[in-house]
């Protein structure tokens, strides 16, 4: 049992690696499928990207936000090169990545899932 289990920590550690194990533990990760690489939260879930935010503050609210959760912390959080946070309408400081605001898809319910890509032509899986 002790070794299955030691077998399964191998596997997923391989498979998605915290890019800010250096950096104090932020909330972004990258993990990889296939080949191609792909951001996701500290739990695994994926993180997408909207191109009506066109690099700019998210315009992602009310109905827009309740089917894509923006990826909000602290607003002192210690993020890795490449993020930053951007404030929202209602305070909140959501976390971008080159500039792009990050979020989740109401449709994926398990770390992995990536329903979201694609959806209405505009929304996408965030890349490194």
């Amino acid at each position: 049992m002790t070794r299955t289990f030691l077998i399964a920590a191998l596997f997923a550690s391989t498979a998605t690696f915290a890019m800010a194990d250096a950096h104090g533990g932020a909330p972004v990760q990258e993990a990889t499928l296939d080949g191609a690489a792909y951001l996701t939260d500290a739990n695994g879930m994926t993180l997408y990207t909207f191109d009506k935010d066109a690099s700019g503050p998210s315009v992602c609210y009310d109905a827009c936000a309740d089917s894509w959760p923006p990826l909000v912390v602290d607003a002192g959080m210690a993020l890795p090169e490449g993020y930053a946070l951007s404030e929202r309408k209602d305070g909140a400081a959501q976390v971008t990545w080159n500039g792009e605001p990050l979020y989740f898809w109401a449709g994926d319910s398990e770390p992995g899932d990536m329903t979201g890509d694609g959806v209405g032509g505009v929304w996408h899986v965030a890349r490194p």
